[in-house]
């Protein structure tokens, strides 16, 4: 049971039918853990806040650290960066307090569900690269990043934390105004992630290599239309797999590349006066005024299943359209 369940969170096949997500709910932590990574990536946030409640008081420092990382990440998905800070921070010092200093745990790749101490470790400090990249603590960031990415140069680490060392790098190298420099970890991320056959990483680095293309390609209509193509195939895999919390932030790039990819064309209309030219402004203005209903009935759909508190965080999140309706 517990592999079907890590193929669910990590794996190949993100579909599971509810009895086994039920059952690994009540099962012991290390499955409890998963339960709760698969609940929130379906955008059930309140249901694996429940779970990850009771494990961030876990003996076991590894589990109760990868389960503070993980409301950590679910705090974050709903732009509530300074609430997952405060978790990431509780998250590094219990790992930290389980295994001595962090600089002493080696990566022991012992465990394929992930559940080991340098995981734990990577995890809480890119948790904490990026809630500071998204509070505007540049410098913070680059300093925590750069740790994390020394942590994850040995050998033995697994392939998730190198997956997530470069979606943060290129977060870092986007928010700093060098789109170009973001493409190459970004496009990294999604080697590395179809070589384990992760689905749910590979929706993700592709929604952040979509942001990259598109800032990189700016007045290049063909650049923003492939970009475009991007976001939307990982819109369509993450709604197949229902996927929420990865439909609304894909759909939200399809968006914005799509509405690029206008503002490109419409330069070259005027440019031309070609009355075909115009006819693909109006097509890509009409999908990205799809792409945002998307976003919009998404994201209901998300609040709806959100804990108050992270209700919250992405009411108040600059980050997150939610519409009047969804307060």
């Amino acid at each position: 049971m517990q592999r079907r369940v890590y193929e669910a969170a990590f794996g190949g096949d993100p579909c599971l039918d509810e009895e086994i997500v039920a059952g690994a709910e009540s099962g012991p932590p290390r499955m409890r853990w998963l339960s709760a990574v698969l609940n929130g990536a379906r955008g059930r946030y309140a249901r694996a806040a429940v779970v990850l409640g009771d494990l961030v008081r876990d003996t076991d420092p590894v589990v109760s650290s990868l389960a503070a990382s993980t409301h950590a990440a679910h705090r974050r998905q709903l732009g509530g960066h300074a609430a997952a800070r405060r978790w990431d921070a509780r998250a590094l010092a219990r790992i930290v307090a389980g295994y001595g200093t962090g600089d002493a745990v080696a990566p022991d790749g012992t465990d394929r569900c992930g559940v080991t101490a340098h995981a734990a470790l990577l995890d809480a400090r890119l948790g904490l690269a990026a809630d500071a990249l998204a509070l505007g603590r540049g410098r913070e960031a680059r300093v925590l990043l750069a740790g994390a990415e020394a942590a994850a140069s040995h050998p033995g680490t697994g392939w998730r934390s190198r997956v997530r060392c470069r979606w943060v790098r290129a977060e870092l190298e986007l928010a700093t105004g060098r789109p170009a420099a973001a493409c190459a970890p970004a496009e990294r991320a999604a080697e590395l992630s179809r070589e384990h056959g992760a689905v749910r990483h590979a929706v993700k680095s592709d929604i952040v290599l979509a942001s990259a293309r598109t800032a990189a390609a700016r007045g290049d209509p063909g650049c923003t239309a492939h970009a475009g193509e991007l976001a939307e195939r990982a819109a369509d895999t993450a709604e197949s797999y229902g996927l929420l919390s990865l439909l609304w932030p894909a759909a939200l790039v399809a968006a914005e590349c799509r509405a690029a990819d206008a503002a490109d064309c419409r330069d070259v209309a005027c440019r031309a006066a070609d009355a075909a030219e115009h006819g693909d402004v109006a097509c890509r203005a009409a999908d990205a005024a799809k792409h945002r209903h998307t976003v919009l009935s998404t994201l209901h759909r998300v609040l709806r299943q959100t804990d108050p508190e992270g209700r919250e965080c992405a009411i108040a999140s600059p980050w997150v359209p939610v519409t009047g309706d969804a307060r």
